[in-house]
């Protein structure tokens, strides 16, 4: 986390409050990810963005490394394809289903393995920026489920799946 802030001094515990809020500098949605997942346990993930970083790609790993995180989908915006390709291999083994899409939002869905469903959504993209974000944090099932449908709606009908098209270029050459 940026400075010495802790993300308790910006979020209480998710058992405490259903809807909760924040616009700060002070911590990077990686942070809350991980925040969450301490709380809830091992999940699978989905994230749209409009691009990823290498270092968030990092954090990530160690994520997925950890076993916090059973598999992480992510949706990311057409217009950021160079910058995805150029981390392609990282991606890969790190991301259990990458997608490209007409996207701008940035949403991270939580579902652990015991059930629990946190929905976040945040201006920041997956990148490590040092600007004032906002953050929306929310354990209400019925905005997880909504978020959800359309998350996979936008890949199932309007996403180009990034995995499956660079695996088939790579086999056929």
């Amino acid at each position: 986390m940026k400075r010495t802030t802790s993300i308790e001094n910006i979020f209480r515990p998710l058992s405490e409050c259903t809807v909760q809020s924040a616009l700060t500098n002070e911590v990077q949605i990686a942070d809350i990810l991980e925040w969450v997942l301490k709380q809830v346990g091992t999940s699978e993930v989905w994230q749209t963005s409009f691009s990823i970083s290498e270092e968030f790609l990092r954090r990530l790993y160690f994520i997925t490394r950890d076993g916090s995180a059973s598999a992480i989908h992510l949706v990311l915006d057409f217009k950021a394809t160079n910058k995805t390709l150029s981390l392609w291999c990282f991606i890969n083994q790190v991301i259990a289903s990458t997608f490209l899409a007409d996207n701008h939002s940035k949403i991270l869905l939580i579902r652990s393995e015991r059930g629990d469903k946190v929905s976040i959504i945040t201006s920041q993209n997956l990148t490590r920026g040092n600007r004032n974000e906002s953050y929306i944090i929310t354990t209400a099932p019925d905005v997880f489920d909504k978020f959800l449908a359309e998350v996979q709606d936008l890949i199932k009908n309007h996403a180009v799946p990034l995995s499956e098209i660079l695996n088939q270029r790579i086999t056929k050459e």
